[in-house]
């Protein structure tokens, strides 16, 4: 299941700490697959709850464990102004909020017994995606209000259910440059290579005529019709990456593609560098992207924060954090 790291401009936990919540992430997946999965396996009696205490929250605290942990790092705070005439890092906060019991913890829960494994598996991803959705919107002090739209998005769906753990997905970004905001097409980095990739789909076996005006045409049931040309917008995602890594001496491939999983591009004379992955063609490609077998690797780590340094983001302050003493 791929990693969202970031979404548009909202909050996310793996600004806090990239080289920390991508294991992290996969750690709890395993732990929570392997006790539900052996439970189902057995035959074992399924415990269940009408609703988790992540569901009662929305996936924030449960109640029990929100103020004794809030207290906590707010005492740490205050000390730091009354003693030091300083307030914590935000490295030395999240430190302390390790020591406690993580309140993001991902822990599924399921109200029927699903009747095969694959109907479970189906069940936990879908639960893991919601799960994702919090950790790409908001932090221990911070958090973002993403569109609702968001937690049925296919495409977005698609990056994270049926790509392996090891890959980091930005979906969408907002790139800050020169101080204005740049959207970007989603991003996709391997251990091994960063993939900037745009969607062009359509109805069944729909076909794409290529060309390098500033709309393509769409062949398929009913008339003709326009559509924007996806590469100005893939060229310059790649861009943006280059000069990012070029900025922080970085090596890692750049790969460019355009994806219509369920249709055809025409285009004998597309431009080099870019790799048109439709219907005749996906399913190789796909296999090669899932069977990546690397672990993460540092340089990959790296390229992500270096990209999540210049990302716009849009949050307001947690209401628990809010102190009559912040002032």
């Amino acid at each position: 299941m791929g990693q969202l790291i970031k979404l548009q401009d909202y909050v996310s936990r793996y600004e806090q700490d990239i080289f920390v919540y991508p294991s992290r992430f996969v750690r709890l997946k395993k732990q929570q697959w392997d006790m539900w999965h052996k439970v189902w396996d057995s035959n074992e009696t399924f415990s269940f709850e009408p609703e988790s205490p992540l569901a009662n929250n929305g996936g924030d605290w449960p109640e029990e464990e929100k103020e004794p942990l809030m207290d906590k790092l707010k005492g740490l705070l205050k000390r730091g102004k009354n003693e030091a005439e300083e307030v914590y890092s935000p490295q030395e906060l999240l430190k302390e909020e390790k020591k406690a019991e993580d309140p993001f913890d991902f822990e599924a829960s399921f109200t029927v017994r699903p009747e095969t494994v694959d109907n479970l598996k189906h069940q936990f991803l879908d639960q893991l995606y919601r799960f994702q959705m919090k950790w790409a919107t908001s932090t221990l002090t911070e958090k973002s209000f993403p569109d609702k739209r968001y937690y049925y998005e296919e495409n977005l769906k698609y990056f994270l259910q049926r790509f392996p753990d090891t890959y980091l997905v930005m979906y969408n970004p907002i790139f800050l440059l020169k101080q204005a905001p740049v959207e970007t097409e989603s991003i996709l980095i391997s251990p091994t290579e960063v993939w900037c990739i745009s969607f062009l789909e359509a109805e069944d076996l729909a076909v794409f005529s290529g060309s390098k005006d500033r709309f393509w045409i769409k062949k398929g049931s009913g008339e003709e019709k326009k559509i924007l040309n996806p590469l100005p917008a893939l060229n310059r995602t790649e861009k943006i990456v280059r000069k990012i890594f070029e900025l922080h001496d970085l090596e890692l491939p750049i790969q460019k593609a355009v994806i219509s999983r369920n249709g055809y591009i025409d285009y004998p004379t597309a431009p080099f560098g870019v790799q048109l992955i439709q219907k005749r063609n996906y399913e190789q490609w796909f296999q090669t992207m899932r069977n990546q077998r690397s672990p993460l690797k540092h340089i990959q780590l790296k390229a992500a924060q270096a990209l999540l340094q210049y990302c716009q983001t849009t949050s307001i302050r947690r209401l628990e954090w809010e102190h009559p003493d912040e002032q």
